[in-house]
This record gives C-alpha cells, sequence and structure tokens, in this order.
C-alpha cells in the first residue's frame, strides 16, 4: 500500500515532468531571435502555464532545419 509521503513524492514528480520536458526541448531548439529566452523565462517564472504555452505556441516556433 503506497503511504502518503509515497503518494507526494509521485504528485510532485509528475507536477514537474511538463516543466523538464519544455525546459530540455527549449534548451536543445533553435528559435528565431530572442524567442529562446523569452520561452525559457516563461518556464522557469510560470511552470505550469510556461510549459503547456510552450506546448501549444512555441513548438510552432522552432527553426526548421
Amino acid at each position: 500500500m503506497i503511504g502518503v509521503f509515497e503518494l507526494f513524492i509521485l504528485l510532485a514528480l509528475f507536477g514537474l515532468l511538463p516543466f523538464i520536458i519544455a525546459f530540455v526541448d527549449i534548451l536543445r531548439s533553435d528559435f528565431k531571435g530572442n524567442n529562446k529566452i523569452v520561452w525559457l523565462l516563461a518556464v522557469i517564472f510560470v511552470p505550469w502555464i510556461g510549459a503547456i504555452a510552450y506546448f501549444i505556441i512555441g513548438r510552432k516556433q522552432k527553426v526548421k532545419k
């Protein structure tokens, strides 16, 4: 049976997952102008909203290789 502490750890990990994925994807990608810095700041300062906005809007702004 899962205790309260284990449940808290699981929820924390799943809560950080979108933030981590967005952060790594932004760092590995190329953007035009200052878009990379803007997306990094959005994901750092407003993690949930920034990550969701990046997945909806930001991925379309990547420079195609």
